[in-house]
């Protein structure tokens, strides 16, 4: 007999699987190196395809890598180089959560980009004011 009384998915994993791609986009968020925050004035940015990053948890720990594809509906990132063999010896990109990644060169060629950078900025510097008042 299993330990809970139902067989559903809890309220935030079912959340979190119907949760409908556009709104996903959201949790796609991962740190930036301290140089680039410097540089950006921000401190995270979703990552995107072209960008490079660093790999901070799991087997590949302190790998960097650019993003090959961004998968929505997994929430995952897969960075050449990380990559595993199959038993018939083709290699296979391992998906990574973004959270577990850090941004070291983002790809600003995106002028979208660049107004998500600005919107944030704007937004971190009225609140730190407000909280230094």
């Amino acid at each position: 007999m299993p330990l809970t009384n139902s067989i559903k998915p809890g309220k935030q994993r079912k959340q979190l699987a119907l949760m409908p791609l556009h709104l996903r986009h959201k949790l796609f968020n991962a740190p930036l190196s301290d140089e680039l925050r410097q540089k950006l004035g921000v401190k995270r940015l979703p990552v995107r395809q072209g960008d490079t990053v660093r790999i901070m948890r799991g087997e590949f720990k302190g790998h960097e890598g650019k993003i090959v594809e961004v998968d929505l509906k997994r929430v995952r990132v897969f960075i050449e180089g990380a990559q595993r063999k199959k038993a018939d010896g083709s290699p296979v990109y391992i998906p990574i959560h973004p959270s577990k990644v850090m941004i070291i060169k983002a790809d600003l060629s995106d002028k979208r980009r660049l107004e998500i950078i600005e919107r944030r900025k704007a937004g971190t510097s009225s609140e730190h004011s407000q909280e230094v008042a």
